[in-house]
């Protein structure tokens, strides 16, 4: 099965441009495809994400938020 992550980000968000680049290396090192979505670009991800940002998506369904918990992100993607 074909993993993707997807970053939920703001523009201006220092956390979360520190976990593009963990998701980057991570999902780059184990092949796994990743995107990032502004959340202030759709009313329904503000509301969901908008106090927690960034928040890390597996295959659409929420993996964590604030950091990147590389272990555990390594063992969902596994």
């Amino acid at each position: 099965m074909a993993h993707h992550v997807t970053v939920m980000t703001r523009t201006g968000c220092h956390l979360c441009e520190v976990a593009e680049q963990d998701i980057e290396r991570i999902c780059g090192e184990l092949g796994v495809a990743w995107s990032a979505q502004d959340v202030d670009s759709d009313p329904e991800w503000r509301a969901e994400y908008g106090d927690r940002v960034p928040v890390i998506l597996v295959d659409d369904a929420e993996h964590g938020y604030w950091r990147v918990e590389e272990d555990r992100l390594r063992e969902a993607l596994a």
